[in-house]
C-alpha cells in the first residue's frame, strides 16, 4: 500500500484441478456439470472398506506443472491424512501431502509496469478435492444446504508461494501468468468460474521501516482475478485501520463478499497441528524414476514467456502484440498458422482486432477455437487479397465477419457479393469529378492551403463506392484534379 507507511505482504495458495478423465484415487468421471452425486463410488464417498488406487496420469500432470515452475522434483513423496470435519468431506479427512510433498522450491517470473520480479514457489503438493456445499436461502437461520460429492476426489495440485508479493496488482499478475502456464501444459483448464482454479491469499501488513511480518489472515476460495485484487486491497486497508486505532489483527480465515465489498470472518485460522496429519496407511509412497521425470521434462511444450520472446524475435512483433497473441495456446497457434505465409504484423492486427472482437461478442473461449469456422489459412488468404489490392481494408472487415459466420473463403465471398476493389481510374474519375463539382466549398479550402480537406474527399468517394474504391488511386485522382486549373 503506497503512501500508507505500511507494506502489504501476500502469499498465495492456488488450487488447480488436474484435467484427468478420472479422479485421483478411483475411476469416477471428473466431468463438470453432471447431475449432483452421479459421479461417485464407494472410494470417493468414503465408504468403509473402500481402498484408494493412485491415478498415474494425475502424477504426470503434477510433475509437468512442477517442472514448468522450475521446482525441484522429489523422487519420493508421501501421502498424508489431513483430518477435519466438514459436510462435503465424507471421509472426515482429505488425502493430501504434508512434510514430503511432490516438489519443492521453484519460481515464477512476473512483469508489472515494466519491472520484472521472481516470485518464489515454496512447494507443490498433490491432494484430492472435497465435495461442494450448495446453500439456499437467507439468512443463515432459514438456510438449507445441499451436498454434491461429484467433485470429491478430483485430483488437485496446490501451488504455494513464499510471501513475496507486495500488492494486489502483483498478486493478480502472478495468477494470470500461473493460469497461462497451466493452460499451455494442458494440465488445468483454468476455469475459475467452475472452480477449476481457486486461490487463497494470505495477507498481512508491516511498517515500511520493519522486516517483521504482521499477523496474517487467509482469504479463502477466491475465484476471479477481479475478486482477488479487490479482496487483498480491502483486507490490507482493514488491517491498517485496526493497527492505527490501537487494535490487534486476529489470525483467522475470512471470505470475500463481493456484493458488500468486504471480507467477512469464516473461522479461526488452523495451523498444521490442528489437522493432525499422519501418513496415509492405505497408500504407498510415491516413488518416481529419474528417467521418467527427465522424459517429461524433455517433452514439455513451449511455455507462454518463451513463446512471447520468440514472437518478438521471429515475427518482429511489439511486446504488446506478442503478449496478447500468447494469452492462450489456441490463440497463439491460430496466429502462427495464419502467419506462416508471411505478413505477420498484418495478421496480428486482424487477429487482435476484428477476430477477437467477433469471438468476444459470441462468448467464445480463447482457449478453445475448435468450433470457429474461420480457419487460419482463410485469414491468411484474405490478408493476401488486401495486400494485392483485390479488396480494400474496409471491405475486408465485411469479408472477415462473413468468413467467421459462414466458413466460406474470402475469394468466394468477394466474387458472390461483388466486393472486388475498383482500381480502374477511368471508372473512378467520373465519381471524383462529380464530387468536386458538387462541393465547391471544400475545393476552395484545399486551394487556400487547407490540405486536410483531401481526406474528406477520399472518404466521400469510398462512401459512394461502398468502400470498394482503391484509396491510393482516389487520392491521386483528387490531388491531380485539385492541383489543375480551375473550371
Amino acid at each position: 500500500m503506497g503512501g500508507t507507511g505500511y507494506t502489504t505482504v501476500i502469499g498465495l495458495e492456488c488450487h488447480a484441478q488436474l484435467q484427468t478423465e478420472s479422479k485421483l484415487f478411483c475411476g469416477c468421471s471428473t466431468r463438470f456439470g453432471e447431475l449432483p452425486n452421479s459421479n461417485t463410488c464407494p472410494v470417493c464417498l468414503g465408504l468403509p472398506g473402500a481402498l484408494p488406487v493412485l491415478n498415474r496420469g494425475a502424477v504426470r500432470m503434477a510433475v509437468q506443472a512442477a517442472i514448468a515452475l522450475d521446482c525441484g522434483i522429489h523422487l519420493v513423496s508421501e501421502w498424508a491424512r489431513k483430518n477435519y470435519f466438514y459436510p462435503d468431506l465424507p471421509k472426515g479427512y482429505q488425502i493430501s501431502q504434508f512434510d514430503r510433498p511432490l516438489a519443492g522450491e521453484g519460481r515464477l517470473d512476473i512483469r508489472l509496469n515494466g519491472q520484472a520480479r521472481a516470485v518464489r514457489i515454496q512447494r507443490i503438493h498433490m491432494e484430492e478435492d472435497a465435495g461442494k456445499s450448495l446453500h439456499e436461502g437467507f439468512p443463515d437461520s432459514d438456510r438449507t444446504t445441499y451436498i454434491d460429492l461429484n467433485r470429491s476426489g478430483t485430483p488437485l495440485i496446490e501451488i504455494v508461494t513464499h510471501p513475496d508479493l507486495r500488492s494486489a496488482a502483483e498478486a493478480q499478475e502472478y495468477l494470470v501468468r500461473l493460469r497461462e502456464i497451466l493452460e499451455y501444459l494442458g494440465v488445468c483448464d483454468g476455469n475459475m468460474e467452475e472452480g477449476s482454479l481457486r486461490c487463497d491469499a494470505n495477507v498481512s501488513i508491516c511498517p515500511e521501516s520493519s522486516d517483521t511480518l504482521g499477523t496474517r489472515t487467509e482469504l479463502k476460495n477466491i475465484n476471479s482475478f477481479r475478486f482477488l485484487g479487490r479482496a487483498i486491497t480491502y483486507e490490507a486497508e482493514r488491517q491498517i485501520d485496526i493497527v492505527e486505532s490501537g487494535g490487534r489483527v486476529v489470525q483467522e480465515t475470512r471470505l470475500w463478499n463481493d456484493a458488500e465489498g468486504r471480507t467477512l470472518p469464516m473461522r479461526s485460522k488452523e495451523e498444521a497441528h490442528d489437522y493432525r496429519y499422519f501418513p496415509e496407511p492405505d497408500l504407498p509412497l510415491v516413488v518416481l524414476e529419474a528417467a521418467w521425470v527427465d522424459g517429461i521434462r524433455s517433452s514439455q511444450p513451449e511455455l507462454p514467456a518463451a513463446r512471447r520472446r520468440r514472437f518478438v524475435a521471429q515475427y518482429g512483433l511489439p511486446d504488446y502484440d506478442a503478449g496478447v497473441l500468447t494469452s492462450t495456446r489456441a490463440l497463439s497457434g491460430f496466429f502462427e498458422a495464419a502467419a506462416a505465409g508471411g505478413h505477420a504484423k498484418d495478421v496480428a492486427n486482424w487477429v487482435m482486432g476484428d477476430l477477437m472482437s467477433l469471438l468476444n461478442s459470441d462468448g467464445v473461449d480463447l482457449k478453445d477455437l475448435s468450433t470457429v469456422r474461420l480457419r487460419p489459412g482463410m485469414l491468411a488468404e484474405m490478408v493476401g487479397m488486401v495486400r494485392a489490392n483485390i479488396i480494400s481494408g474496409k471491405i475486408a472487415k465485411t469479408v472477415i465477419e462473413e468468413m467467421y459466420r459462414s466458413g466460406r473463403p474470402a475469394p468466394r465471398i468477394v466474387e458472390e457479393q461483388g466486393l472486388s476493389q475498383i482500381t480502374d481510374s477511368g471508372e473512378l474519375q467520373p465519381i471524383v469529378d462529380a464530387l468536386l463539382e458538387a462541393n465547391p466549398g471544400p475545393v476552395e479550402q484545399f486551394r487556400a492551403g487547407k490540405t486536410g480537406a483531401i481526406g474528406w474527399f477520399v472518404g466521400q468517394v469510398m462512401k459512394a463506392t461502398g468502400g470498394r474504391a482503391n484509396p491510393n488511386i482516389v487520392n491521386e485522382l483528387i490531388t491531380k484534379r485539385l492541383a489543375g486549373p480551375k473550371h
